[in-house]
């Protein structure tokens, strides 16, 4: 049975990633109350998690959990971006300050989106993508694969299109992105 020390063994180990993924993709001030929702969840149905992929099941909560506070009207602004950096910022939040990636970014479907980041920021592997997307690990694992490609494309698109040569700072979160391939 599933009581208090579970839960809060789950915390300990989870509520930072899950509000990170929320921090990443909402408004920073409704990211806490949506960690919390989801954390919320977890404890409701916490004979659903499973053992040894509760990361992953949260993961799928928060997209569910996000997609239903979109639904409601409130928006998301996703061209909004700091234009100083904060010292104590995540290096992955920052990387999408560069107008390069949310370009790239934004020429990808939701979807790819969706699995490049989850394998880039989240640091998911494929059993766990498989695990968030609710596929199977080899459908995960190509999902993963055409998403890198079209990423490449999109790099590519991008470089053919710029007038001049990119600046230092977005070939570095172009790399940033790049060794996502790697992993």
């Amino acid at each position: 049975m599933r009581d208090d020390a579970w839960f809060d063994a789950l915390f300990r180990a989870h509520s930072t990633a899950v509000h990170r993924y929320m921090v990443r993709r909402a408004p920073a001030d409704d990211a806490q109350d949506l960690t919390a929702e989801v954390l919320a969840t977890a404890w409701r149905r916490r004979d659903d998690v499973p053992e040894g992929a509760e990361l992953p099941w949260l993961y799928r909560t928060a997209a569910f959990v996000l997609a239903n506070h979109r639904r409601k009207g409130r928006p998301v602004p996703v061209e909004h971006v700091p234009e100083e950096a904060d010292d104590d910022a995540d290096p992955a939040r920052l990387a999408v300050t560069d107008d390069e990636v949310r370009r790239v970014l934004a020429v990808l479907s939701p979807r790819d989106r969706r699995i490049l980041l989850l394998h880039a920021w989240e640091g998911l592997d494929g059993g766990q993508l498989a695990a968030v997307l609710g596929i199977s690990r080899g459908g995960a694992d190509a999902a993963l694969s055409r998403a890198r490609a079209r990423l490449r494309e999109a790099w590519a698109a991008g470089d053919e299109a710029a007038a001049g040569p990119a600046d230092d700072g977005a070939a570095g979160a172009r790399s940033g992105l790049d060794a996502t391939q790697a992993r």
